[in-house]
C-alpha cells in the first residue's frame, strides 16, 4: 500500500520527457543523413573543369566575338518539324560548310547539347533538333575552325525563331532612387 504522499515510480522509457529529449539529436541525425543521400544523388557537375586555362582563353574568346562583330553576323535558329534550322547573314565572302552550336544547361553539364548544322544553300544551315526539357540555354554558335562567335540565351522549345547576334549588348540601367 502507498502512502497518500508517496509517488508510484514508473519505468524510465514510459516517461514522455527521455522520448522527448532522445527525440532531439536523433532528428538532427536523420536530418543529416537525409542531406547527404540528397547531395549524393543529385551531384553536380563542374561547368569549367579548369579554370585556369579558361581564364587565359579569354582574350581569345573576345577576339572571336570582335571577329563576328566586324562581320556583322546574326543567326536566326526555329524549329521545323523537329529540326532545327538557321539562317546565317552577315558580310561573309563564303558560308561555311558546316557550323557547331552547343547549347550549354546552365546547372547540369550532362544535359549539354553539340549540334553540327550543315549548310544546306545560301546561309541556310540545318540538324537534326534533340529531345530536350523546356526552359533556358546558354547558345555558342561558331564556324568549324573557331574563327568567329555569337552567343547568347535561347529558350526550349523553340516556338518562336529566335536571333542570335553579334551587336553589342544593351545594358538596361535601373530606375527609381
Amino acid at each position: 500500500m502507498n502512502p497518500l504522499g508517496a509517488q508510484t515510480s514508473k519505468p524510465w522509457y514510459r516517461e514522455p520527457w527521455p522520448w522527448f529529449l532522445i527525440s532531439l539529436p536523433a532528428t538532427a541525425v536523420i536530418a543529416g543523413v537525409a542531406t547527404v543521400w540528397i547531395a549524393y544523388q543529385s551531384a553536380d557537375g563542374l561547368v569549367v573543369g579548369d579554370y585556369y586555362k579558361e581564364g587565359l582563353a579569354v582574350n581569345q574568346t573576345l577576339a572571336r566575338d570582335d571577329a563576328a562583330r566586324d562581320l556583322a553576323l546574326a543567326a536566326t535558329l526555329k524549329d521545323e518539324d523537329g529540326t532545327l534550322a538557321l539562317t546565317l547573314a552577315g558580310k561573309l565572302k563564303t558560308y561555311p560548310e558546316k557550323l557547331i552550336l552547343n547549347l550549354a544547361h546552365p546547372t547540369h553539364q550532362g544535359m549539354d547539347q553539340n549540334l553540327a548544322l550543315h549548310h544546306a544553300g545560301s546561309g541556310h544551315y540545318r540538324a537534326t533538333l534533340p529531345a530536350m526539357p523546356a526552359g533556358k540555354w546558354n547558345a555558342q554558335l561558331t564556324d568549324a575552325a573557331s574563327t568567329w562567335r555569337l552567343s547568347g540565351a535561347v529558350y526550349t522549345p523553340f516556338d518562336q525563331p529566335v536571333t542570335l547576334s553579334a551587336s553589342e549588348p544593351i545594358v538596361h540601367q535601373p530606375e527609381g532612387d
